[in-house]
């Protein structure tokens, strides 16, 4: 049970990773111009997008366990970000998904096997 739970929610964040990150790499709406409008420079979708593309593979990689935090820390770091970025600027239904996704990543990290701890 505990096995499904973890895949389950690990891949839905992986899910939001790879596609998020390719639509930051792409300059796609609706992340890109939320982004924008929040006055963030145009080229830190290049760098989320990377990062987010490489957390995907990472977090579904077998092993690499000291990669696997790194990963699930600038997930939650990135979605945190993002939720407080909204926050500041008033919008606060912009809060919603990225809390959601923090808190599925956080999930994700507190039941992996024990073969993806350190």
């Amino acid at each position: 049970m505990k096995t499904g739970t973890y895949w389950a929610v690990t891949t839905i964040v992986v899910g939001e990773c790879a596609v998020g990150g390719t639509m930051d790499l792409l300059r796609l709406p609706p992340f890109y111009p939320m982004m924008i409008d929040l006055g963030y420079p145009s080229y830190l979708a290049t760098i989320l997008g990377v990062a987010k593309v490489a957390a995907a593979v990472v977090l579904l990689a077998p092993r690499l366990p000291k990669l696997k935090e790194w990963a699930y820390a600038g997930v939650l770091i990135n979605m945190t970000g993002a939720a407080a970025s909204n926050a500041a600027d008033h919008q606060y239904a912009g809060m919603i998904a990225p809390a959601t996704f923090a808190v599925l990543a956080l999930a994700s990290w507190a039941i992996r096997p024990g073969s993806r701890r350190l």
